[in-house]
């Protein structure tokens, strides 16, 4: 099934490629069909592969160029079940983003059909690639689709500055994956990652492996939006329209994860394997401060698409927390969790379509109470926020609790409460917001949210049922993850497979054939601590909810001595976002500086 493996990506920049070749002579319906296809069948064929890849590893090598003697000079795809998972989640998330799109947007309509087309297909081939080099082709291309549909409206001034921002800090980033790939090419002589992975496995880690560490997972945690160098992410998705905020959000973000954690296990592990607690401890820390930022920038936002970006980063940062405890049952944990936040997270970015197309605004307060006209999308809203705290078996559960369980086996059970707690705070932001909208709760105007400028709507009048109803699939879909049955042991699966370097090497340079493994189809037991914590999760929410609905309630001398304390803090944390490109390189240069630092002390 070799011949299958190019097909997610092929299709959907072959039907970009057809639309921008006929964009003057095919009517607007024939366009949209192309697109439709080509990403539609990019799907099917992501499922297919990926559940090909739970019993072996299917290989393409383009051109016939295979291995010879373990040495690959060949292009190839070398797919798990993890990267064939990644696949399927952004050829389905970009088939659901155009879908929507099909009333929603107007202008550029033809343009903007090319460039999802050619950012799914750039996503899957990040996914499924087996060469680093070409781990950084995809980068880019995904990266240039991504900056032009950030500031798909180029003649508003906010839309600008967004997509300058965004195409600014990933350029910067993905130099330092070039640089990274020149160095490790220039010590390997290799491109291939199971074989850069072989290769330095028998060599002495120095400072050049230390570098090209800390240049490439810079670059894939700017994609992942990790603090300090999570700024663009919140100023692209104010400014992106609502379907390009799934994708950002729901895949893009989650493909840093990805490209950091494969590279890791496939060519670092190899050379660092004995400094691992250095590499987890670094990891953690990073993860951990990123999810307290987002989750603390969330609740101060009244922007909904703003809201929902640093939501987006406090959950990037808790499944870096996940990955960085290098262990495989945190990493199948991680793996669950990018289904169901993706499914959640994108729903609701929707829903923030379906307001802005009906009311022409996207501001928590100028919407208070508009949405009661809304019923259906106000529970989909309100079912998409609980299902991102982590309740047992509800949503996101399964994934937090295998990042929990793998805390437990480290012996840092003390990282499970502090992701509580991060993911109450988040979660509680955006129910307060839903709140606020639907119900018409609290008060309508609040000093403590940050004001933005507001956002034009779609240009014409939107198909509302139509867009609701994708809405509603997208968040049921993410509702259901936990309790699929057999998805727990498979993800975990797929995690130890992800970890195996030597296998991997075997495979892809040898085609040795792997061992099968018979799965059951059951809902995974958590542990009682992974109960408790769901549900502390969700005792957390309602209290900050209520918090920020109802807090003028509270005494004056409680909230005056509050406001001295937080105050001062939040100020600056509010200052730090400015908005200011310069200032914004100037942290990732920081940022960049402290890690390479650190490692350089602790993984000689």
């Amino acid at each position: 099934m070799s011949w299958m493996l190019p097909l997610p990506v092929v299709l959907p920049l072959l039907a970009a490629a057809v639309n921008a070749a006929l964009d003057h002579v095919t009517p607007r319906w024939a366009h949209d069909s192309v697109t439709v296809a080509g990403l539609a069948s990019s799907f099917v064929f992501s499922i297919l592969i990926m559940v090909d890849s739970m019993s072996g590893e299917p290989l393409h090598w383009f051109s016939g160029w295979t291995p010879r003697g373990g040495v690959a000079i060949g292009i190839g795809f070398a797919v798990d079940p993890l990267g064939a998972g990644m696949a399927v989640l952004a050829s389905g998330l970009a088939l659901a983003a155009v879908l929507y799109s099909l009333t929603y947007i107007e202008t550029e309509s033809r343009n903007y059909d090319i460039l999802i087309g050619a950012f799914g297909g750039a996503m899957c081939g990040f996914a499924l690639t087996g060469d680093l080099f070409n781990m950084f082709v995809w980068f880019e291309l995904m990266g240039v689709a991504a900056y032009a549909l950030a500031g798909f409206k180029v003649s508003e001034l906010g839309n600008l500055q967004g997509g300058i921002n965004m195409a600014v800090t990933n350029t910067v980033g993905a130099y330092f994956i070039l640089i990274g790939v020149a160095l490790l090419y220039a010590r390997t002589g290799a491109l291939n990652l199971a074989q850069i992975g072989r290769t330095l496995a028998g060599q002495h880690a120095g400072g050049v492996e230390i570098v090209a560490l800390t240049l490439i997972l810079v670059g894939f945690l700017v994609k992942a939006a990790i603090v300090p160098f999570h700024f663009w992410l919140a100023d692209a998705h104010a400014v992106a329209p609502a379907p390009v905020c799934l994708l950002f959000s729901g895949v893009m973000v989650e493909l840093g994860l990805f490209g950091a954690a494969r590279v890791y296990w496939t060519i670092f592990d190899a050379p660092f394997g004995a400094h691992q607690i250095a590499i987890r401890n670094v990891l953690i820390v990073f993860g951990l401060v990123t999810a307290f930022v987002g989750a603390v920038m969330a609740f101060l936002q009244s922007h909904l698409k703003r809201l929902l970006a640093y939501s987006t980063i406090s959950h990037a940062g808790m499944m870096l927390a996940g990955v960085g405890l290098l262990d495989s049952k945190s990493l199948g944990g991680v793996a669950t969790l990018v289904l169901s936040h993706g499914l959640l997270k994108g729903g609701l970015f929707l829903a923030c379509g379906v307001l802005l197309a009906q009311f022409k605004q996207i501001d928590e307060l100028r919407l208070f109470g508009k949405g009661r006209a809304l019923p259906v999308l106000g529970v989909l809203f309100g079912l998409g926020a609980v299902g991102l705290i982590g309740l047992p078996y509800v949503g996101s559960y399964v994934g937090h609790a295998g990042i929990d369980e793998g805390a437990t086996l480290a012996h840092l059970t003390w990282v499970s409460p502090l992701l509580m707690l991060a993911a109450g705070i988040s979660s509680a932001a955006i129910l307060r917001a839903g709140a606020r909208v639907f119900l018409g709760w609290g008060p309508s105007h609040d000093w403590l949210l940050s004001q933005q400028p507001p956002e034009d709507p779609p240009e014409r009048d939107a198909r509302v049922p139509l867009m609701v109803a994708i809405t509603g699939v997208v968040i049921v879909l993410g509702l259901v993850v936990s309790i699929v049955p057999g998805l727990s042991q498979r993800a975990e699966y797929g995690a130890e497979r992800f970890r195996d370097r030597a296998g991997y090497a075997e495979r892809v340079l040898h085609g040795k054939p792997m061992k099968t493994k018979v799965l059951p189809y059951a809902i995974q037991p958590t542990t009682g601590e992974s109960v408790v914590y769901g549900i502390g999760a969700g005792l957390v929410t309602l209290l900050f909810a209520a918090f920020g609905l109802w807090r003028n309630r509270l005494s004056d001398a409680w909230r005056t001595s509050a406001g001295r304390v937080a105050g001062p803090p939040l100020a600056v944390l509010k200052e730090v976002h400015s908005g200011v490109i310069g200032d914004y390189v100037m942290w990732i240069t920081l940022g960049t500086a402290l890690l390479g630092g650190v490692w350089a002390l602790t993984l000689r």
